[in-house]
């Protein structure tokens, strides 16, 4: 098995080669942004209980009455551009977003980013990551 892999990398260097250099670039583009503008549920919590923050869950409604943080606004990713002035008058205040893993609410915070909220986050993880902390739910 080995000596077969030795063999592909010997007769497709140039194959191998591409793949190396698109593994290394979305490796670098991973770890450059898992950390950008994004706060894990302990710091969530904190943003909530002593700043006030505002939580958006970009989750669709079902998803949300099954199951969200307390307080949560429910604005599903598809009505996010009709529905953001909704949330307007918390610019100022942190905005943390809430997907279903933690994937998708990048996109949803970095409009909100460019629409001036100044403290637009996303939650590391999502709701899969606060439930697999034992955090609480509200369900509706």
């Amino acid at each position: 098995m080995i000596d077969q892999l030795f063999e592909f990398v010997q007769n497709h260097p140039l194959l191998v080669g591409a793949f190396l250099l698109v593994l290394l670039a979305w490796i670098l583009y991973e770890v450059r942004n898992s950390g950008a503008h994004g706060v894990t549920t302990s710091e969530a919590t904190q943003l909530v209980n002593r700043e006030d923050a505002v939580v958006v869950d970009i989750r669709e409604s079902k998803d949300f009455k099954a199951g969200h943080i307390a307080g949560a606004r429910n604005i599903p990713q598809s009505s996010i551009d009709d529905r953001m002035g909704e949330l307007d008058k918390h610019k100022s205040k942190p905005v943390i977003v809430v997907c279903k893993h933690g994937q998708s609410s990048g996109a949803v915070q970095g409009k909100l980013a460019k629409a001036g909220f100044e403290r637009a986050l996303k939650l590391k993880g999502g709701m899969t990551q606060w439930q697999s902390d034992g955090l609480p739910l509200v369900k509706k």
